[in-house]
């Protein structure tokens, strides 16, 4: 379907087995993202950001749940169709460089080797599409440098043109700007926008930092292994002709209409246990269940 999600995934498990220990890393999570769109994935260490991400990416598979991403059922795929999506259909840049380039080659040549393996861009066309990639991405200079000769920015940006060579639908990105300086690493978020917006690519960025999230119109925040709440922004101009970004927050109902309350609303409350809930004309209202207790006494 024209207007089915690029990325969904519900109720998605995954359990890992560690010295007789079993560890849920996700715990029924669900995840739905727009062709195009751009969106940060947050959260605590643990959380399970990067287990999604390597569920995504076709490297691992979960214990549980559906995830589809453009148009193929990644819990399901076997042997080839498994080598053909990580090779054709998504790209994966991760926060260490080392393993993003080939230490021996240049730019340009890491970017042939994408092309060598994947077979997907033309001969005739591969020169010219590694060229438009440095020069969109801003490192055009560095085409003739191998890895060592290049700064830690330069590097990322070198590494998200590798993961673009083979023209895939998805980009995942896990902590890119995590060994980056905060300017560094707000030019490397800038060059991710630019590839968005230029090629339509819908890409999914793990990170902890929270500058990413001012990049991007939609932050996922995940708390135990499920998403927990959305972050929306928008741009608007006002009265006096200026651009203004606003941003709301929202918690997550799943498909069982379960939600988590962010954490500082739980502390600011005190709430433990059990909650009472009431339902208005406009609103549910939630209150701690002593005093709901206390009230319903009086």
């Amino acid at each position: 379907m024209a207007d089915a999600p690029e990325i969904a995934c519900e109720a998605l498990v995954r359990i890992y087995t560690a010295q007789g220990v079993e560890v849920q890393a996700l715990q029924g999570l669900d995840l739905s993202v727009q062709r195009g769109e751009m969106v940060a994935l947050v959260g605590a260490s643990g959380s399970g950001k990067s287990t999604l991400l390597n569920i995504l990416s076709g490297s691992d598979t979960p214990s549980a749940g559906r995830a589809r991403v453009a148009g193929h059922d990644v819990v399901a795929m076997r042997g080839r169709e498994r080598l053909e999506y990580r090779r054709r259909c998504v790209g994966f840049v991760w926060q260490q460089s080392g393993r993003n380039l080939l230490p021996y080659l240049t730019a340009r040549e890491n970017i042939g080797m994408v092309f060598a393996v994947a077979g997907v861009i033309e001969r005739r066309r591969r020169a010219a599409r590694a060229r438009d990639l440095l020069d969109l991405l801003g490192v055009a200079e560095v085409a003739d440098r191998r890895p060592a000769q290049l700064s830690g920015g330069q590097k990322q940006r070198v590494a998200i043109a590798v993961a673009l060579a083979n023209a895939p639908r998805v980009l995942l990105a896990d902590e890119p700007t995590g060994e980056l300086d905060e300017v560094t690493g707000a030019e490397v978020l800038a060059a991710m926008e630019a590839v968005n917006r230029e090629h339509a690519v819908t890409t999914l960025v793990v990170t902890h930092d929270p500058a990413v999230a001012e990049h991007v119109d939609r932050t996922v925040r995940i708390r135990d292994g499920r998403t927990a709440t959305e972050t929306l922004r928008t741009t608007r101009t006002d009265e006096a002709g200026r651009q203004v970004r606003t941003a709301a927050e929202y918690a997550v109902l799943d498909r069982a209409g379960r939600m988590q309350l962010p954490t500082e609303y739980v502390d600011a409350l005190e709430l433990r246990d059990r909650v009472r809930l009431s339902l208005r004309a406009d609103r549910i209202e939630v209150r701690p269940g002593s005093a709901a207790s206390e009230e319903d006494a009086s």
